[in-house]
């Protein structure tokens, strides 16, 4: 009941975020991206696997105004427990979905040069992980904050790309056993195609 409580609020809170900046907004834009995690740490790690690198890829819609905006990042980073040459962990994924606050630079003055911003929210993380014995199988929805830094440039007045840089964190999850429901956190590094519309 309070995960599901938790889901609504976040749902909501989000929903209202975006229906009170996008009528502010200067920029909507999408960004499919791809990048790399790297500075992982997993409670239960049977292949040491989480702090090595780790393709992801995700896709974000950004709503940014002058100043503020909001960014709903969704992203995905297959095989992060598992470490490809001990055969201890069959399948494993992170998959995040979360809501963003974004402060950045000016419009104004940088509007031909790169535009720094920051961004921090939350919203959930999955965890999934089938192992060679089925009683250490992990299937876990819990919540997740994250933020980071980053920067956009335009290349038209349509296309650019962005860089960014963002810290992944869950919280704990006292329904899991124990070891299970410590966090999971990662840093994740990208490279974003930018269409603004």
């Amino acid at each position: 009941m309070r995960r599901r409580g938790f889901t609504r609020t976040l749902v909501l809170g989000a929903g209202l975020l975006l229906l009170c900046v996008r009528t502010e907004a200067a920029e909507r834009q999408v960004r499919p991206f791809a990048g790399v995690t790297f500075g992982g740490a997993a409670p239960i790690d049977f292949e040491n696997a989480a702090g090595k690198p780790h393709p992801a890829i995700g896709v974000a819609a950004v709503f940014l105004g002058e100043l503020f905006g909001v960014d709903i990042d969704v992203a995905d980073v297959p095989g992060f427990l598992q470490a490809g040459d001990k055969n201890l962990v069959l399948n494993s994924r992170v998959t995040t979905v979360c809501g963003n606050v974004v402060i950045a630079a000016p419009h104004r003055l940088t509007e031909y040069t790169l535009r720094p911003y920051i961004v921090a929210g939350g919203g959930l993380m999955r965890i999934t992980e089938t192992t060679s014995l089925s009683a250490s199988d992990l299937s876990s929805v819990v919540p997740t904050f994250d933020l980071g830094v980053g920067a956009v440039a335009f290349v038209t007045s349509r296309a650019g790309v962005s860089w960014d840089v963002r810290r992944f964190q869950s919280f704990r999850d006292e329904s899991l056993p124990t070891g299970f429901g410590d966090h999971l956190s990662y840093w994740r590094a990208t490279m974003a195609a930018v269409f603004r519309y």
